[in-house]
């Protein structure tokens, strides 16, 4: 756990906080750095016991010279390694007789396993230590419960926000749509419009010569009525005087033929009563017909 104030490396700027359950090879400890640019402080317990750690600027400068390090680098490496638990080091909190503690970790530099110690002195006033410790637990855990309270609300502000986006994107998808459609609808309205009046206008002109084809039929009609004879009556006198031609033709046609079957009948009338048949009757009976023929 950690808990940051302040900025750069300055003299003047303000220190920085952490705390670390710090897992080392016998049993866990909690670990509170201040880390000001040229020197830094260090509490530490056990839940029971504390120890304090507070190098000078005059012993971190010799640590960092002994390195070939800057103040500042070696400062930095101490709070990485303390404010967070690096899984490659070895950490340990081990005696160093009289009640002090010798704190240890290990790093690799340029290929080179290194170890990090400094001795810690027993606190004075451990439960003031220890409770110091505590609170400043208690107030990292209720800075990051906000913390993490801004975090779910910055995150439910963000699922918001994009659905927000998503929406907007779907209604101006769905108003393109809208509009297309609105379009297509006006222009088959229109294609409509069109077509009826094509159509209204050609219905208007066949119309409109029915018309004058009836009023032309109209006046011929009356052009008749006013001569006195309709053309139906010229045409059934023309049929009945066709039909009387042919019945006089027929009848001119049909009457040598009676006349023949008549005189047939009287000769054979006359033989039958002389019983004796005779060549000038025969002779007359043929002049007869002729005569009558003629």
């Amino acid at each position: 756990m950690e808990k940051k104030e302040g900025g750069g490396g300055g003299e003047g700027a303000a220190p920085r906080h952490t705390c670390l359950k710090l897992v080392t090879e016998l049993d866990p400890i909690f670990v509170k750095g201040t880390w000001f640019s040229s020197h830094f402080h260090l509490s530490f317990t056990d839940g029971l016991h504390s120890w304090l750690c507070n190098a000078t600027e005059e012993e971190v400068k010799e640590r960092a010279e002994q390195w070939d390090q800057p103040v500042s680098v070696y400062i930095q490496l101490a709070e990485t390694h303390l404010g967070f638990q690096m899984p490659g080091s070895v950490y340990r909190f081990t005696d160093a007789g009289d009640g002090y503690k010798r704190l240890s970790w290990t790093f690799e530099k340029e290929g080179t396993k290194l170890e990090w110690r400094w001795k810690c002195q027993p606190s004075p006033d451990s439960k003031k230590s220890t409770a110091g410790i505590l609170d400043f637990l208690m107030d990292a855990n209720i800075r990051l419960s906000f913390l993490d309270f801004d975090v779910s609300l910055v995150a439910n502000i963000v699922r918001v926000d994009e659905e927000v986006v998503k929406k907007t994107e779907s209604f101006e998808r769905l108003k393109g749509e809208a509009e297309k459609c609105l379009t297509q609808s006006e222009k088959f309205s229109s294609e409509k419009v069109e077509f009826e009046s094509a159509i209204y206008g050609k219905f208007l002109s066949v119309l409109n010569a029915k018309k004058r084809k009836l009023r032309e039929l109209r006046d011929q009609l009356s052009k008749k009525e006013a001569s006195g004879k309709f053309p139906q009556e010229e045409e059934s006198e023309k049929t009945e005087s066709f039909d009387e031609d042919t019945d006089h033709e027929k009848s001119e046609e049909e009457l040598p033929e009676k006349l023949a079957g008549t005189s047939t009948n009287v000769s054979s009338t006359r033989g039958k009563g002389r019983n004796v048949p005779s060549t000038r009757g025969r002779a007359r009976g043929r002049g007869s017909k002729r005569a009558t023929l003629a």
